[in-house]
């Protein structure tokens, strides 16, 4: 009994110096620029979203080979070597709650990194930033152009800048247009204006709505459209690494003049010379040093603009940084930061992200190539013929998801003695219908079940139909129900 105390403050020793030291590895992490990790996602998240239509995949003969496609008028969905059907709609449900955990996981780490360097709104509006930096300068040098007359070379260069957010703009939605056409020959038909009105119409709304968001509305998009922030500050917890201001260095306060004569005097001051350079280049216009804010996207701009700052006084840098809310008191008390990335939050979100994957890699892995859907007639229900034997009209929808022809067998389950006939298809084996389904195709045909006269049915029994692949042995089948009249 005696020993697990022991036991106990050891473990809580070797804990702490864990998360101290997952707190140091990840500080050494960040000391990168916030601004060159926008910059990398930047390059990286647009050049994917504008040369995927472009890559190739080889599918077989007759097969599109657009690496990522959706074809809409064959109702079909491409990604790489995955097909799939309208009747697996299940699989984006599975996407969508695998991207909600995902973020969930993520703020839990480390707080909006969505925000601040992978969502649309943000990769685009820093997009539009770089052309306004290039074309008028920075924001200074357009807050004194502001102040002075409009030149000609300043009308100029804000054209400029419109006609390349233009640009970009058009590109954006000619680009999401090529995801739902072949690429290479639907960029060939908006060239020489063949394209469907459709593909126009489409790039015309994208176009508008990226200038609008990225050029105009910018951040306002996070501050007032997005419900995400809102439902971010319910989950987040004392552990998650946010942009912060470490007010434990920084306060009380003072201006440069000021703090050298209080210090001169005995006084302690903190290392924040209020030069409000954080504020400056917040794109939500937010003080980082009043504690979180819904409008702070954690785009670390404040970071860069605070360590430029230290650097030129000769002060340590990250007085602002990521942190989380326990490192504060920590540090006042004289103890070591602490980051504790594998908690019960972070280990039940990685739980789910990995189930919801295994469940889907499953499914995807063990879902049938041969489909099998049957429709009933309505109209008449069943028909009693001039023998007295008993028929049923049935649709029936065949579904070849490989990329080859395939010859199957068709089989009944019902009523005793029960023949089968498909209308329009000769078989050498009459009471075994067989059919060609065409590669990658849905094949309907109408099927006709009869009950000869003279065997004992119910009002209703059930039927199923059963249809076998020749070659590979793949079976699927589905269930109806006979009908007497």
């Amino acid at each position: 009994m005696r020993s697990r105390p022991r036991r106990s403050r050891s473990t809580s020793t070797r804990s702490a110096a864990a998360n101290s030291n997952a707190f140091a590895r990840f500080d050494r992490f960040t000391q990168v620029k916030p601004f060159a990790l926008r910059e990398w996602s930047l390059a990286l998240c647009l050049g994917v979203y504008y040369l995927l239509p472009l890559v190739r995949w080889n599918r077989g003969l007759g097969a599109p080979d657009q690496a990522v496609l959706i074809d809409f008028p064959n109702q079909r969905f491409y990604f790489f070597f995955i097909e799939l059907w309208p009747q697996e709609f299940y699989y984006f449900t599975g996407l969508l709650i695998l991207a909600a955990f995902t973020l969930f996981l993520m703020n839990a780490l480390g707080g909006r990194i969505w925000c601040g360097y992978l969502c649309p709104q943000t990769v685009w509006t820093d997009l539009f930033y770089a052309v306004e930096r290039w074309t008028e300068g920075d924001r200074r040098a357009r807050i004194k152009a502001d102040a002075g007359p409009l030149t000609a070379n300043r009308l100029a260069r804000r054209a400029l800048k419109h006609a390349i957010w233009l640009m970009i703009a058009w590109w954006t939605g000619g680009a999401w247009v090529l995801y739902f056409s072949d690429a290479p020959a639907l960029v060939k038909d908006l060239a020489t204006l063949h394209a469907p009105a459709i593909a126009y119409i489409w790039i015309g709304i994208l176009t508008v709505s990226t200038y609008l968001l990225a050029g105009h509305a910018r951040e306002q998009v996070c501050l007032y459209m997005c419900p995400w922030p809102r439902i971010q500050a319910a989950l987040t917890d004392e552990w998650a690494l946010n942009v912060t201001y470490k007010y434990d260095r920084g306060e009380p306060r003072c201006s440069m003049k000021k703090g050298r004569d209080l210090r001169a005097l005995g006084e302690k001051i903190g290392e924040c010379i209020d030069c409000n350079q954080c504020v400056a280049v917040c794109p939500t216009g937010i003080d980082i040093r009043n504690g979180a804010q819904l409008g702070c996207i954690q785009c670390g701009l404040c970071i860069d603009a605070c360590d430029t700052v230290m650097g030129k006084i000769g002060r340590p840098t990250r007085l602002i940084g990521y942190d989380n809310d326990l490192n504060g008191n920590r540090r006042i008390a004289g103890q070591k930061e602490v980051f504790k990335p594998i908690r019960a939050r972070t280990v039940v979100y990685a739980a789910l992200i990995g189930m919801v994957c295994a469940v889907m890699l499953y499914a995807l892995l063990t879902r049938s190539l041969l489909d099998l859907n049957v429709l009933h007639d309505r109209n008449p229900v069943a028909v009693k013929l001039s023998a007295g034997a008993i028929r049923n009209g049935y649709t029936l929808r065949f579904l070849n998801k490989r990329g080859f022809d395939r010859v199957i067998a068709v089989d009944v389950d019902g009523p005793a003695n029960a023949q089968i006939h498909i209308a329009g298809v000769d078989s050498v084996t009459p009471d075994r219908p067989m059919i060609v389904l065409a590669r990658d195709a849905t094949t309907e045909l109408r099927v006709l079940v009869t009950a000869p006269f003279g065997e004992t049915m119910e009002k209703t029994q059930p039927v199923k139909f059963r249809i076998t692949d020749i070659g590979l042995g793949e079976v699927a089948s589905a269930t109806d129900h006979f009908v007497t009249p």
